[in-house]
């Protein structure tokens, strides 16, 4: 295995490291603080080592370590130990390779001066306050001028030496900005707007030490940025990319992982972006995504695909050639983002998902509202059951979308009886034309809305309907129907033992008394309810709407026949069969082998037939249920015995 050793204090060193390291290769790398090693993370394949080393340190190492490669990735400003670096692998006979940051430093970006002494005497000739971000070690020449002092703003690293050196050059404590980058255009500029700065001292670190965001921000700012170049002969090296592909040609190392940064923008402007997403973009080779989000960023010297669909993102990453890759995904990455798909598919690469500022949390921010009780939800080309959720929960937001429009909403809400609840549709969020109105959703029902818009409707009475199953025969609409009545219901749904999501098949429906109280509790899930009697689905489709239930599926006709184009059910009950317990039975167990069944029996005949069947299952189970209730008769009150009903749970058919 090759045997690096890197000196690596920057950005850039970092940088190189992370391409390099876990591919082949033994890595020492030498940082001069304990915070260089602390921001130069863990990697496989690497040792840090932290403290300065002087030249008579430095050959003793190289010596007993025998290096095939020695990595100059110090600061470029770093003369001293460049030069350190260079006599001793000259001394000891080790070969030595520049690692150097590339110059995009342009005419029109300032001032620029030679070095820090020519600095200081060009501003000597200037006016106002001075916002200095060439770090601590020059500090104290700054400072060395009494009139040059109290202008002075001085950005450091957040360190007890760099607040040392500080308070030794006489700097006040109130004019300290102690911070770590990297620092967006956003932020330098807010600094200097809150300093007062009208001149900005900065060194051409070039694009890892943030040196076109200070430029931009200085512009922005209405201020002079003074540039102190770079040391002469210290210019020869190559960049991160030329340096890494060096020593993987050099040293054969195994091909590069791809980097895939996912990342979540944010609501479209740049208030909303955070300081990882920009270093993401900043250190990506090629951008992706829709077209307003490539618009929305930085991409020059970029290459860039507009692509929405998973399948088109993920091929265009493993196509291209280059390395490390941004997709800009709208919102934030968790909440119905396209980073859930593109995780599972690009799980060979080295991803990583970055969080945004989601629509939920703006748009909550904008109404003064905390979100934590908010049920949260998309109806964005999904099938959500909204009324039934407004009517569970304070407060209900969802993106919208397609034929779900805020219209379409408002209207069933009101339909549903929710028309004196409190709505808020939010257009366009994020955006400079961004809107938001409230009302009633009655008084919003007709309104003209942008298709980009979200929904939040409160509901200070949620909740109130009854959670537990066996609901009174009272609260369904009734005939002559039949009906499965309470005291047996109940017991059947807890045998039934249903699921959240459950799909169920309730055969011989009758008036819906089950297919509701199904659909109630198996929330997330669907119930067909099978019905053959013309009479009977007119009383079971008034019961569904009563209820307000989103997630049933009226099937006229009769079993097993109306069964077969239906999907595969977890549970099923069967209220009546019409002589074909049999068949109905064996198209269950084709359709899920392990359907939990609960089947009722008012008739000796047809309790005989399941009994029979009962000894063909794994789980088997029968309940005689007896149920007496109070009536009146004159004076006195006398409990009347109903038809006894044979309840019968099974599942699991026994092997053959």
């Amino acid at each position: 295995m090759s045997k690096l050793c890197v000196f690596a204090g920057t950005a850039d060193g970092r940088r190189l490291i992370e391409r390099i390291c876990g591919r082949g290769a033994s890595i020492v790398a030498c940082v001069a603080t304990e915070y260089g090693e602390v921001s130069l993370g863990v990697h496989p394949e690497v040792e840090v080592r932290a403290g300065r080393l002087d030249r008579a340190a430095m050959e003793e190492m190289l010596r007993a370590e025998k290096f095939d490669l020695v990595v100059d990735a110090t600061h470029p400003y770093a003369e001293a130990a460049t030069g350190t670096i260079r006599a001793a692998c000259a001394a000891v006979g080790a070969e030595y390779l520049r690692l150097l940051r590339e110059n995009d430093a342009g005419d029109g970006d300032g001032v620029f001066v030679p070095d820090t002494d020519e600095c200081i005497e060009y501003l000597k000739t200037t006016s106002g306050p001075i916002l200095l971000t060439t770090g601590s070690k020059t500090l104290p020449r700054f400072c060395g001028d009494a009139a040059l002092r109290p202008r002075l703003w001085a950005r450091v690293l957040p360190l007890p030496s760099s607040l040392e050196i500080c308070e030794k050059s006489g700097l006040a404590a109130d004019r300290i900005i102690a911070m770590q980058g990297p620092f967006t255009r956003e932020l330098n500029t807010a600094m200097l707007r809150f300093t007062g700065a009208r001149l900005l001292v900065t060194k051409e670190t070039g694009s890892a030490g943030g040196y076109r965001e200070k430029i931009a921000a200085a512009k922005e700012a209405g201020a002079t940025a003074v540039i102190i170049g770079r040391p002469s002969g210290n210019e020869s090296g190559g960049g991160v990319e030329e340096t890494a592909a060096e020593i993987e040609r050099r040293f054969s190392l195994k091909p590069p992982p791809k980097k895939v940064s996912l990342i979540g923008i944010g609501m479209g402007n740049a208030e909303t972006r955070t300081l990882g997403m920009e270093r993401a973009v900043r250190e990506a080779d090629c951008l992706i995504g829709a077209r307003r989000m490539l618009d929305s960023v930085s991409c020059a010297g970029k290459e860039t695909h507009s692509a929405i669909l998973a399948d088109d993102i993920e091929q265009t990453i493993r196509d291209s050639d280059c390395r490390r890759f941004a997709v800009l995904l709208s919102g934030d990455t968790g909440f119905y983002s396209g980073a859930k798909a593109l995780v599972s598919r690009l799980s060979d690469l080295d991803v990583e998902v970055l969080p945004g500022i989601g629509s939920l949390s703006y748009f909550c921010s904008r109404l003064q509202m905390p979100w934590e009780n908010v049920r949260a939800v998309s109806m964005h080309g999904r099938d959500c059951d909204i009324v039934r959720l407004v009517g569970e929960n304070p407060a209900v937001f969802t993106l919208l979308g397609g034929k779900d429009n805020a219209n379409t909403v408002l209207r069933a809400l009101c339909e549903a009886g929710f028309g004196s609840l409190t709505a808020h549709v939010g257009q366009r969020l994020g955006y400079p034309d961004e809107r938001v109105v409230t009302g009633t959703a009655e008084e919003l029902m007709d309104g003209v809305y942008d298709p980009l818009s979200v929904l939040l409707v409160e509901n200070p009475d949620h909740g109130s309907a009854p959670v537990t199953h066996g609901l009174p025969d009272e609260a369904f609409l009734r005939d002559e129907v039949p009906m499965t009545k309470s005291e047996v219901r109940s017991v059947s749904l807890s045998k039934l033992m249903l699921t959240k999501n459950a799909v169920v098949w309730d055969v011989g429906a009758g008036s819906g008394s089950v297919t509701v109280e199904c659909a109630l509790l198996a929330s997330g899930g669907r119930v067909y309810a099978v019905e053959m009697k013309e009479k009977a689905l007119a009383l079971l489709e008034k019961n569904v709407e009563k209820f307000r239930l989103r997630n049933v599926t009226v099937v006229p006709g009769a079993a097993p026949e109306a069964l077969e184009p239906l999907p595969a059910p977890t549970h099923a009950f069967i209220g009546g069969s019409s002589g074909s317990l049999r068949p109905i039975i064996d198209l269950l167990l084709r359709k899920n082998p392990e359907v939990r069944i609960v089947a009722n029996a008012v008739t000796l005949e047809t309790a005989a037939e399941l009994t029979s069947i009962l000894k063909e299952f794994t789980f088997s189970e029968v309940t005689e249920l007896n149920v007496s209730r109070a009536r009146r008769l004159g004076r006195y009150d006398l409990m009347t015995a109903q038809n006894p009903v044979y309840i019968y749970t099974f599942q699991g058919r026994k092997p053959e």
